[in-house]
């Protein structure tokens, strides 16, 4: 079997968020299933430069507004052979996949990610002709016009699948781009692409797509309610029947305490006495008083309100009374970080915040932390929680999307049958989280139960390899 993934980001070449995680690591767990598997990404610098032994295989000399080639290659770090759509003029800028030096969307997005659908189309019906895909995978609304051209082409096509990452994400346009994107006006219809009236990518993708897949059963069932669904809840309930959830993996390659260059020293569950020295080295990164007994609160996150970090913000005086320490790393909403900022101000030994991202100080986050907070009001799957599962820091989670599926909770029911892995709150609220907070303070005071909940959670399994089977069942059964 030969699938075709297409996607806006690619670890390590270029990342923004878990959608480059993920693309790095899938394809590479599906080749070790023995399929024949290859990504299509955007010709950014990075790529280009990275980029070895290519060679052309598809050229579209007038490609909405610029000239564009096809090269197959390979690249250092990926495990698969990579198609890459150089087009200087769509791609050939510095900075953010998405967004000018202001943080503005880049007014050609609509023509630079059109192209990504456009080639994966053209992939898909034979463009290389040593290798023609049965199944073309999209990634978010970035590619989730592929369906849509290989649809509305007519003729032998391979199947479809577009994966939702993130449906707050949907890639809306203005009607006018409808024929400069080569779409027919007739398909411009509010159960196919049109969105409110706006042409919708992602909406595009939902319509065509043989089958829907997301990161996560919990958000599989709540993008189908009007709370969760942007808007496109009716759609996503009347193609209910092909929709599935398969929560992420991780890289356990990458992500791995044992073997992690950024820790002082290695550990895992059987040994996880070193982690202590992870946990001293991140106090002294961060200039908090090297308190051993003092139970650290990590995060790292985008900081926003959908993260739910305005309630870690409110929550957190209450935190350092009870003796907690905190660090975060990441970078948002102006307020927030001026938040976050100000309450380190105040308390210098106790609350440590680097605005900005760092992938280094990030594993050391996981590794030092003796819990990581990830008080999202949605999220699909979350990648951070896996993390911090594989390297004993407990993630105290609110019950939404795939921290719901991946996190069981402390009681004292788990915990005594030995599932226990974080814990878990319900309402989005700074006193649920707060008193969440409390509940993972008591249990750091017994160093017995604690160690026990920490050892289940280093030994549960989310590699890739077991989400790149449920991918695989969801390949063969959409050919039948």
């Amino acid at each position: 079997m030969r699938v075709l993934h297409v996607a806006a980001e690619l670890y390590p070449l270029v990342k923004t968020g878990g959608l480059a995680d993920v693309l790095g690591a899938l394809p590479g767990a599906l080749a070790g299933l023995g399929v024949e598997t290859r990504v299509l990404v955007p010709g950014y610098p990075a790529v280009m430069r990275a980029l070895e032994g290519a060679v052309p295989v598809a050229r579209e000399g007038d490609l909405f507004g610029g000239g564009a080639r096809l090269l197959a290659g390979r690249a250092a770090g990926v495990p698969v052979p990579l198609y890459v759509l150089d087009c200087p003029s769509l791609f050939d800028r510095p900075g953010n996949p998405y967004l000018d030096a202001d943080g503005r969307d880049w007014p050609d997005n609509h023509r630079r990610f059109g192209s990504l659908s456009w080639f994966a189309a053209r992939l898909g019906q034979g463009a290389d002709p040593a290798w023609r895909p049965h199944v073309v995978h999209a990634h978010d609304w970035q590619a989730g016009l592929a369906p849509a051209y290989l649809e509305l082409a007519g003729g032998e096509r391979p199947g479809t699948v577009l994966t939702v990452h993130n449906l707050a994400y949907q890639g809306l346009f203005p009607r006018e781009t409808l024929v400069e994107l080569r779409l027919p006006p007739w398909a411009f219809t509010y159960d196919r692409l049109e969105f409110h009236g706006k042409l919708g990518f992602l909406k595009g993708g939902l319509a065509y797509a043989d089958r829907i897949s997301t990161v996560s059963r919990t958000y599989a069932r709540e993008i189908q309610g009007a709370e969760q669904g942007c808007g496109l809840d009716q759609l996503l309930r009347h193609r209910a029947g092909d929709l599935v959830g398969i929560v992420n993996g991780i890289d356990t390659g990458v992500w791995d305490p044992s073997t992690d260059p950024h820790l002082p020293a290695p550990y895992d569950a059987a040994a996880p006495g070193p982690k202590a020295l992870s946990k001293a080295a991140l106090q002294k990164a961060f200039g908090l008083e090297a308190v051993p007994e003092a139970p650290v609160f990590g995060v790292v996150s985008r900081l926003n309100v959908h993260k739910g970090l305005d309630l870690a913000l409110a929550a957190l005086p209450g935190l350092l009374r009870k003796g907690g320490q905190f660090v975060l790393l990441g970078n948002g909403d102006a307020d927030l970080e001026r938040g976050f900022a100000a309450v380190a101000g105040r308390h210098p030994r106790e609350v440590g915040v680097r605005i900005g991202y760092d992938e280094a100080l990030s594993h050391l986050i996981q590794g030092g932390s003796d819990v990581i907070l990830v008080p999202s009001r949605s999220e699909p799957c979350g990648l951070t929680q896996l993390y911090a599962l594989r390297y004993g820091a407990l993630p105290l989670v609110r019950r939404a999307g795939g921290l719901a599926d991946t996190v069981v909770d402390a009681t004292a029911a788990a915990q005594r049958r030995g599932t226990a892995t974080g814990f878990v709150f319900d309402a989005a609220s700074p006193r649920a989280l707060a008193a969440a907070i409390g509940r993972a303070c008591r249990l750091y005071a017994d160093r017995a139960a604690w160690a026990k909940v920490r050892k289940t959670a280093m030994t549960r399994d989310f590699g890739w390899p077991a989400a790149a089977r449920e991918y695989l069942a969801l390949y063969e059964g959409l050919l039948g």
